[in-house]
């Protein structure tokens, strides 16, 4: 092993089977560049370079692999070698070059790695970006069926713009055998390692969930940051987090993932915490880690039961009032808060990206006269919601067990709402919130044709809005009224045939009168507008 100026680092001694090389990790480890150091090594029967040779060229990436021809005692053996490439338009990974003899072989190594690494660097740079961004390769590595794998693809690539990383590129790959260890195979694998380097990438995140010591190899064999679906998730979620509630269930969330994360051995084991109460064996860094994030979980629990019992009270003395709660639920980017806004005239953020919105929020929304109603924008649902962020945010979920009504706003415009349907019915089953009643609302009408939305509207079952257009609303108004008067005389019926049982009697002056339509010229404002008064 060869450095830069010519010195001899290692001295490696194999035999027939190969050589083994010793760890280089302090030896210029950024991902960006070049490793700093050349393999020179013999080949005994004079053949070439060999596929693993060039494989611990890309995975250590070494400057240059350099194979010498050992048979015969004079200078006239052949020497081979092989570099990686910057990004080409034939997507090469490697270079290998004529062999050439002993005499014929005359190099100024240090000026010519320098231009190599300078073509890297404006390879590079060749990808401009606003502000301060990461690039990240997206990947994707399952035996699923190809379209259902370039859907999630697409869905992980939003994630990954509203988290503010740059996506550079996308690999999904089908392999016969998944490795357990890294997921993709080696060949892949090295691919991915030159990729990085000749594009600059900064991370690399995994559609599917990455188990620790996957992650761990990953990170070890790439030197780069990785991410799977489920931390993106949660790095976004604390980006949106704002209030108490939402900032406690997100730091839960994240340390309830990180603590079995916690079990890979580091080199920072070694025993600590001597003197008093701390003799004997002593307790390993790794000890402390894990202990000290048990103690913040339990501190956490402890504070979200609290602030569960507040919201308990509240929804207690909103259910002694009697006025209906209604809750807009919904696949994340549905457009829940720009409804939500329209109701109720508020100002909440909004924005075209997935979970723009985190925290819950709730209004006093009045109907026609004299109905009133709660109404409650919630967090967005997403396809396979990771089982830590569902159990973290299960208080705020707990809140649409009081509804009457859940407002399941769809994006019509969506080419695959159908699936975004089926994971949010999947998620309130999860819940156990699929017994409430449900309207379907389909939103962004004005992004189809008029003829295109009946259609689905009739084929689904629901009613088609677009929150950027008032005048669309008074569908939604009638939908209400209709589902609620609905509720409130089914569970009225029921009151009367459960004799003997403590029961709460709706009537209908819970629900609204859907003879009196005099509510929408009542709702209109001077210039005709809807009129929504908080």
């Amino acid at each position: 092993m060869v450095g830069r100026r010519g010195s001899i680092e290692f001295v490696i001694v194999g035999d027939q089977k190969g050589i083994t090389i010793p760890d280089l990790s302090r030896y210029r480890s950024g991902i960006l560049r070049l490793r700093g150091l050349r393999l020179i090594h013999t080949h005994l029967q004079g053949e070439p370079l060999t596929g693993e040779d060039l494989t611990d060229l890309a995975l250590l990436r070494l400057d240059m692999m350099v194979a010498l021809n050992a048979i015969g005692a004079d200078t006239s053996g052949s020497i081979y070698s092989a570099h990686l490439l910057p990004d080409n338009p034939g997507k090469k990974v490697w270079e290998i070059d004529p062999p050439s003899s002993f005499s014929h072989f005359d190099v100024d190594f240090l000026k010519w790695i320098q231009s190599l690494e300078d073509e890297f660097q404006r390879g590079q740079r060749s990808i401009p970006l606003k502000g301060v961004k990461e690039k990240a390769i997206l990947i994707s590595v399952s035996k699923g069926n190809r379209e259902n794998l370039e859907n999630s693809m697409e869905e992980l690539k939003e994630l990954a713009e509203s988290s503010g990383v740059f996506v550079v590129d996308s690999i999904i790959q089908r392999p016969q055998n998944i490795s357990p260890t890294t997921l993709m195979g080696e060949g892949k694998l090295k691919e991915l390692l030159v990729k990085c380097m000749q594009l600059g990438v900064d991370l690399i995140i995994f559609d599917q969930n990455l188990t620790p010591g996957q992650m761990a190899t990953i990170s070890d064999f790439t030197e780069l940051r990785v991410l799977d679906r489920t931390q993106l998730i949660l790095d976004i979620f604390a980006q949106r987090a704002h209030t108490l509630d939402g900032k406690i269930q997100v730091e839960l969330a994240q340390l309830k993932y990180l603590l079995p994360r916690l079990a890979r051995k580091t080199l920072a084991l070694s025993r600590l915490t001597g003197g008093i109460g701390g003799r004997g064996p002593g307790e390993t860094k790794l000890e402390i880690d894990r202990r000290r994030v048990g103690d913040r979980i339990h501190l956490l629990e402890k504070e979200l039961e609290k602030l569960s019992r507040r919201r308990e009270q509240r929804r207690s003395r909103r259910a002694k009032t009697g006025i209906p709660i209604l809750s807009i639920i919904g696949y994340t980017n549905a457009g829940k808060s720009t409804l939500f806004n329209l109701l109720t005239r508020s100002q909440f953020q909004v924005g075209d990206k997935l979970f723009s919105t985190l925290d819950t929020a709730t209004r006093r929304l009045r109907f026609p006269k004299p109905h009133k109603v709660v109404i409650t924008d919630t967090v967005g649902f997403i396809k396979d919601l990771p089982k830590d962020l569902m159990g973290a945010f299960r208080p705020t979920f707990d809140e649409l067990k009081e509804s009457k009504l859940l407002i399941h706003l769809i994006d019509i415009s969506h080419p695959r709402f159908p699936e975004q349907i089926e994971s949010v019915e999947k998620i309130l089953f999860e819940l156990k919130l699929d017994h409430i009643p449900r309207l379907r609302v389909f939103n962004k009408e004005d992004k189809l044709s008029r003829e295109e939305a009946e259609a689905i509207c009739q084929k689904v079952g629901g009613i088609s809005i677009s929150a950027l257009r008032p005048e669309s609303i008074e569908k939604f108004f009638l939908a209400v009224d209709r589902k609620l008067w609905e509720v409130g005389t089914t569970r009225n019926r029921e009151s009367h045939s459960m004799d003997g049982m403590d029961t709460v009697r709706l009537t209908n002056e819970d629900s609204f009168d859907i003879s009196n339509q005099n509510w929408m010229m009542e709702a209109r404002g001077n210039d005709g507008k809807p009129s929504y008064r908080d």
